[in-house]
């Protein structure tokens, strides 16, 4: 059964395929990870905040595809074997295993610089929008963002971490990309300062609960429902909610932040029975 919030998937794939028009080992590693399947939550959330605040065009589809560029570079480098060293990513080998170490690096670069030349290149939305939704999408992809929890998370293997610790690296590892893409489809739609926050509050409360599930199903599920080795956190003696408060503790810190996620949603108010059903699904996911 088709769920509401999957009504952008077509043209989110869509513009994925049609993205990659260079012919060698780089592009076909780029092409690999970029169209190997996933959820396509942060491109789903920037356009349905865009059409929460109004906007009906398929104008910031440039912006969803950037964001999800953005994300599966994120993917190709935190397999490699200097960061989590994982061999299988949805299901099959990760990039690096199928293209080597050095295709990967690059092919993880070259989807990033993509990734803003593709927003860069958004027609038919104010220019100082876009401009603006560019900086979010740099600060919150950046070092004081995705990548600066990413060096949170490596310290964290050799030094441990409380759960103010690790709720401040899952903020920026996890939660940044998510927000970013809140904010910017808010931002393209015209969305006020006050709206704007609510929907950055909402993806960042979203954004820990996804991690803290992702810390559940890597203790408990199996490595064919999630299409990667399970065991991870524990190999790489990572801190996580499962390891500070268990499995019944971390479930129910990721329904409560699911919760205010969800009030902050109300808030804004408008169509957001799509949302609604996203967060219920992530909460509740199996892979």
């Amino acid at each position: 059964m088709s769920r509401s919030y999957e009504r952008f998937l077509p043209d989110i794939e869509k513009k994925l395929e049609g993205l990659i028009a260079a012919e060698n080992s780089a592009a076909e590693a780029m092409s690999y990870s970029l169209l190997s399947g996933g959820k396509r939550i942060r491109p789903i959330l920037l356009l349905e905040f865009y059409r929460l605040f109004g906007r009906q065009d398929g104008n910031a589809l440039n912006f969803a595809a950037a964001i999800e560029m953005i994300h599966t570079y994120s993917l190709i480098h935190d397999d490699l074997p200097c960061m989590d060293n994982d061999d299988m990513r949805r299901g099959r080998p990760s990039c690096h295993k199928a293209f080597g170490e050095d295709t990967a690096l690059l092919a993880g670069d070259a989807l990033l610089t993509l990734a803003f030349k593709t927003a860069a290149d958004t027609e038919n939305i104010p220019p100082d929008r876009v401009l603006k939704a560019i900086a979010v999408l740099a600060e919150k992809a950046g070092i004081n963002g995705m990548v600066g929890g990413q060096v949170e998370d490596l310290a964290a293997e050799k030094s441990g971490a409380d759960i103010e610790r690790l709720r401040g690296m899952y903020l920026k590892k996890t939660s940044c990309l998510l927000s970013a893409a809140a904010v910017c489809g808010s931002i393209l739609a015209g969305a006020d300062a006050e709206k704007t926050a609510l929907a950055e509050e909402y993806a960042e409360k979203l954004g820990l609960a996804f991690q803290i599930i992702d810390d559940i199903l890597d203790c408990t599920s199996d490595e064919k429902t999630l299409g990667k080795p399970i065991g991870s956190d524990e190999k790489n003696g990572k801190t996580t909610y499962v390891t500070l408060l268990g499995t019944d503790g971390a479930r129910a810190a990721a329904a409560q932040l699911s919760d205010e996620a969800l009030a902050a949603l109300r808030e804004i108010g408008g169509d957001n029975a799509a949302l609604c059903e996203l967060t219920a699904e992530l909460l509740d996911r199996k892979y």
